[in-house]
């Protein structure tokens, strides 16, 4: 097993360029399945190599369930330092069970929360209109999803910002935005390194909304105008649907929605930034998986040839 096994929990490093690089040049939608999507394999394999840590780590312990064979001269030579790193990890797999369970917990309230906010409310599609003076909107997952809009915010929009402001919204709840965003907070939960794609995969599904916004209205100047405006006066919000709201960094999607549409291609050309993007991630994901398998292949084999009797 030697050092693979450390391997899976050093790799997020290459987690910031990838966020920088898919934010900046790659299109919107496949940015943000891009950064999910490593998330989520960085961080299974840094679990799965955190795992086989507890599993030696355990094993010293007097008193352990573990068969006496795990405890063998064998199985800790299978892990380098495996006195600190054994012990270390057990403690570092509480931590994490415990960030996950609060983060879960703090979603499915909050989601909990808002939608006993509307049960009172008139069934009106997917559009829920609350009487509020301070102007928000938000995208509340659930079955259905919501659209949990302000009468201070539709007020202060003309009809056609508002049909922009709801089709961006709308956007997130068809897109599933927030399983990406639940997944890449998980991740982040799971190993501290990859919480540099939180705030990229925030920035590229509020892109993401902005561009279908744009093709809905058919009006680019007049969604950055929206997304704009909407930004500039919106409040905080009730409380029971803070966990969704986050607008990313407003004068950029501005900025990108008063550009040109950007290019919705497959596998980007190697030698531009988006393919060196797409590159990185790709050899990350890949040397990390491969080391999660071998790690947890010879530790395997090292205990069943610790318990095997001869």
């Amino acid at each position: 097993m030697g050092v693979f096994v450390y391997l899976p929990l050093v790799l997020p490093l290459t987690a910031l360029p990838i966020a920088r690089l898919a934010e900046q040049h790659l299109h919107p939608r496949r940015a943000a399945r891009l950064l999910a999507t490593v998330a989520v394999i960085l961080a299974s394999c840094s679990l799965v190599c955190l795992g086989l840590l507890v599993v030696v780590g355990t094993a010293q312990l007097p008193g352990n369930p573990l068969p006496d064979g795990w405890s063998d001269d064998e199985v800790r030579e299978a892990v380098p330092h495996d006195a600190f790193a054994g012990k270390a990890s057990i403690l570092a797999l509480v931590a994490v069970t415990m960030a996950c369970g609060f983060t879960l917990h703090r979603h499915y309230r909050f989601r909990a929360r808002a939608h006993r906010t509307l049960a009172g409310l008139p069934d009106g599609g997917d559009l829920a209109v609350l009487p509020d003076d301070v102007p928000y909107a938000y995208a509340l997952p659930g079955s259905p999803g919501r659209i949990m809009v302000s009468t201070a915010m539709l007020a202060a929009l003309d009809p056609a910002e508002r049909r922009a402001l709801l089709a961006h919204e709308r956007a997130h709840l068809e897109g599933r935005h927030h399983r990406l965003l639940l997944a890449t907070r998980l991740a982040g939960c799971v190993n501290p390194l990859l919480r540099p794609l939180q705030a990229a995969l925030v920035y590229s599904t509020e892109r993401w909304a902005d561009e279908e916004a744009a093709r809905v209205t058919g009006d680019r100047r007049l969604t950055a105008r929206a997304v704009g405006k909407a930004a500039l006066i919106s409040g905080p919000g009730p409380a029971a649907v803070a966990g969704f709201a986050a607008a990313g960094p407003v004068p950029r999607r501005v900025a990108a929605l008063l550009g040109p549409v950007p290019p919705d291609r497959g596998w980007p050309p190697a030698l531009t930034p988006a393919g060196a993007a797409a590159f990185v991630a790709a050899a990350g994901t890949t040397v990390s998986a491969l080391s999660a398998l071998n790690a947890a292949v010879a530790l395997f084999l090292v205990l069943e040839a610790a318990t095997t009797p001869l």
